[in-house]
């Protein structure tokens, strides 16, 4: 669910609802052919990408669960890293991804920045904080332009090479937090790969709620992404589309700016989601380009009575400035609870979104749903510019025992070069190894523990069709319950709940994660708590924190022609 929770749950969703060091020795940069590859049929590659570095941050005061303003100061950045996104710079295999770093002990009370990934030739190289954002980069412990947090990771690049962000900043809003303001919207962008960043509009928030309460409930910005033309020729080409939902009170709406100077200065936002077509209720908002250029919005539209949720998409052939009417694609069950069965962690972002960069009017949509037992991954398809949908399709292809159902959720797709489409999910279809890294009390209990499974499609022309069986892409099964140690006397599980101990269904592993598809590789970007940090738990032995890794599977080991 959404990443900014307010005192009431999902209300943010559903209204009713650098100096760097190792932190974790990497494994081998070479494709790991392992039992788990050997049992895909084809090889694949994990690398851990997270690793430590120092910058500004929070502590949280003894008996409290918010930091003080004024207390920001330079600490470790060497614990959890939720939630990513990657995207590949056209053309070549050199990528930069972006995740949730949390921040020294403090997991527990949700204290984070975002960070970036560089990847070379689809080998990790670093990782930094993205500046502008805390009292170290800024100068200043001034709120703003220093915040508590940034959040909701996503990257795109545009055809020269420069990578940009829309970023979400605020300040911690939970118990009795006296911190103000609650958030802004901006962009940064890098042009060297994600090594050093920079704000873009001028230095100015592209939207900023009023100097209210962090505690407010009206005027808060959530869920933004970032959507770059790379069409080379394109008449739009490198004009750059940020887009985020603002949630006041029991209405919400889908804002978006477009910049046409490659993010030098942005166009005023404009709202792009009338209620009279969508519901009062809105969010996940997803931009994507499509190889004519045509702009397209994804997002979900919650009913206030609580039925059924539905996916919906609009159209801009003319630079965003204007957009079709929005035509439902599906509709979505979700499920009731806060989380998925067994475990803390609460579910993710309901849908994801691509368009093809080979055929105009391509779109691919995967999402989770809830099936009054389990969650299940499923996949729809437009042919013509998201008019029509295709009959909604199960992505995932466990045959559950009797009485025993295992769920796959929190779905990403992307599309890449010569027709190339990859949706890859979370899936818990396997039982819990005996593992030093998985939890004595979770060693062999079912629907529990986590892989990353990758199923490719291929569009020739017609719409995107299967090419083989889901295929397993996570060398090490991982315990979403990791990390279980202590630090200081916290725990260091991250809780979006802001609590210690963290109360079921407040738990985080991210609410989604990164997939990009290049000409050669598939790429993805999740979290997995296999591989031990540096850090030395108070009850001895490493902590085990949520780590970023990269996936790599070639393209050529997938299937001919793929």
């Amino acid at each position: 669910m959404p990443t900014r929770l307010h005192a009431a749950p999902f209300v943010r969703a559903v209204l009713a609802l650098g100096i760097v060091g190792a932190l974790v020795a990497l494994p081998t940069m070479n494709p790991v052919r392992s039992a788990a590859a050997a049992a895909t049929g084809f090889p694949f590659s994990n690398q851990v990408a997270s690793t430590s570095f120092d910058g500004g941050g929070y502590p949280v005061p003894v008996g409290s669960r918010v930091p003080l303003a004024g207390t920001c100061g330079s600490g470790p950045y060497n614990a959890n890293h939720s939630e990513s996104a990657i995207a590949v710079k056209p053309g070549t295999e050199d990528l930069v991804g972006s995740s949730k770093f949390f921040f020294a002990k403090y997991s527990t009370f949700y204290m984070f920045h975002l960070g970036s990934y560089r990847f070379l030739k689809g080998l990790p190289v670093d990782d930094t904080l993205i500046p502008g954002y805390e009292c170290i980069s800024t100068g200043t412990q001034a709120m703003p332009p220093s915040w508590t947090n940034t959040t909701d990771p996503n990257v795109d690049f545009d055809t020269q090479g420069r990578v940009y962000q829309t970023m979400l900043a605020f300040n911690a809003f939970w118990d009795a937090s006296p911190l103000h303001p609650d958030g802004a919207i901006s962009m940064s962008f890098s042009d060297d790969m994600g090594q050093h960043w920079v704000k873009g509009n001028g230095g100015l928030d592209l939207e900023q709620s009023p100097n209210a309460s962090a505690r407010q409930v009206g005027d808060v910005e959530d869920k933004q992404w970032v959507a770059v033309n790379h069409i080379p020729g394109n008449r739009f080409q490198d004009h750059v589309y940020a887009a985020w939902s603002v949630f006041d009170g029991k209405a919400t709406k889908v804002r978006m700016a477009v910049s046409r100077d490659r993010g030098v200065t942005f166009d005023r936002a404009v709202t792009i989601s009338p209620p009279s077509q969508v519901g009062p209720a809105v969010t996940f908002v997803l931009p994507q380009i499509d190889a004519a250029g045509n702009v397209y919005v994804t997002f979900v539209s919650f009913p206030p009575n609580g039925a059924a949720s539905t996916i919906y998409v609009a159209r801009s052939d003319d630079d965003a400035q204007t957009f079709t009417p929005f035509v439902p694609v599906t509709t979505v069950n979700m499920i009731p609870t806060p989380g998925l069965p067994n475990t803390r962690f609460r579910d993710g972002i309901t849908e994801s979104f691509a368009a093809s960069p080979t055929y105009p009017g391509h779109l691919y949509v995967a999402y989770e749903e809830w099936s009054g037992t389990k969650m299940d991954v499923k996949f729809t398809q437009s042919t013509d510019g998201g008019f029509t949908w295709t009959t909604p399709v199960v992505v995932n292809d466990n045959r559950d025992s009797p009485g025993a159902p295992t769920d796959q959720f929190q779905p990403s797709v992307a599309a890449g070069p010569g027709g190339a489409v990859a949706i890859e999910f979370y899936d818990r279809r396997r039982a819990c190894p005996n593992d030093p890294s998985v939890l004595a009390a979770d060693v062999g209990r079912t629907n529990f523990c986590i892989d990353v499974t990758l199923q490719a499609y291929k569009d020739t022309g017609g719409g995107a069709v299967p090419v083989g069986r889901n295929r397993r892409v996570t060398q090490f099964t991982w315990d979403p319950e990791q990390p279980g140690q202590h630090l200081g006397g916290l725990s260091q599980y991250p809780c979006a709940g802001a609590r210690d101990p963290c109360r079921n269904g407040r738990g985080f592993i991210g609410d989604y994660f990164g997939v990009a598809v290049s000409d050669k590789n598939v790429y993805g970007l999740f979290v997995s708590t296999h591989y031990p940090s540096n850090v030395v738990a108070d009850e001895g032995g490493p902590v085990f924190y949520q780590q970023q890794v990269l996936s790599t599977v070639a393209r050529a080991d997938i299937g001919r022609g793929y």
